[in-house]
């Protein structure tokens, strides 16, 4: 009497496919947007640090600017002696206002990239990903912030070999990171947000230009606020570069500063960042 045949079990809904096939018969498990956005995050973050492994002469030649503005600019008016500074050299009152331009100058023209990867189509295929948009302008934004961190770091080595007297206390230098990192997100969704808008490089470089130097001006970076017309403190009092600029003096000159009230705008300056610039990404990429 022969054995009757086997009688094939069908595959378990959790259990492996046969053949290997798992995979294909059964989509992964989607992340949650708390794992989602960090990741994201993350590997944007990598990809800017690689590029700069690759090429180091961005920041070279970035680090040229700073360099004179510290050099001349600080050093002709400490000796003149015009404005006041609280009893601080001016030279070193400078100092973290140059760190705050010489950031914000490169996160500000970071929609250029992005138009960059809409025209080379790498755009459209982040943006058919089920990453959320919001975690995509994220990632770009502290991407950014990591190649700013990369420049302060210049910077601040240039403004010591200068004989700027810094507070080198390790809290207050990371401190420092976060302050540049959260303003030059904020900058770099400033410009994403252009890009949405105006949708071509040429546009977006004559708009880029147009307001790095009054944002520039217009905050205490080269001046105390008291020092301004009753106007341009108004004008001051809304620009997130004058909150970081304050961040960053507090933490590494020691002089007062209200940095909750500082961090808290930067906060919630690159949240707002991050949501005008989510919004306008899917028309980018049109």
């Amino acid at each position: 009497m022969s054995a009757a045949p086997a009688t094939p079990q069908p595959a378990s809904a959790s259990g492996p496919a046969p053949g290997g096939l798992g995979l294909l018969l059964v989509p992964p498990r989607s992340r949650p947007a708390w794992r989602v956005i960090p990741a994201r995050v993350a590997a944007m973050c990598v990809v800017e640090l690689q590029k700069l492994r690759h090429d180091r002469t961005e920041l070279y030649t970035r680090a040229v600017q700073p360099a004179l503005w510290l050099l001349i600019f600080g050093e002709t008016f400490t000796r003149i002696n015009v404005i006041p500074t609280g009893g601080i050299p001016y030279r070193d009152y400078l100092a973290p206002g140059i760190i705050a331009q010489s950031t914000m100058f490169i996160a500000i023209f970071y929609g250029i990239h992005i138009i960059w990867e809409r025209d080379s189509g790498v755009l459209t295929k982040l943006l058919v990903t089920p990453t959320p948009r919001a975690a995509l302008v994220a990632g770009k934004a502290f991407a950014a912030g990591v190649k700013a961190i990369v420049q302060a770091v210049v910077v601040v080595l240039i403004a010591a070999l200068l004989g700027v007297a810094l507070d080198l206390n390790p809290l207050h230098l990371l401190g420092v990171l976060v302050a540049v990192l959260l303003g030059s997100a904020f900058f770099a969704c400033l410009s994403v947000t252009i890009a949405g808008i105006v949708r071509t490089r040429d546009r977006l470089m004559g708009i880029g230009q147009a307001i790095t130097m009054p944002l520039f001006f217009a905050s205490n970076a080269l001046y105390p606020t008291t020092a301004m017309p009753g106007w341009l403190q108004t004008v001051s009092a809304i620009n997130p570069l004058t909150y970081e600029v304050n961040a960053l003096r507090g933490l590494l000159l020691g002089v007062p500063a209200n940095l909750p009230l500082d961090f808290a705008v930067l906060v919630v300056a690159a949240a707002l960042g991050i949501t005008a610039a989510s919004a306008l990404l899917g028309r980018l990429a049109r």
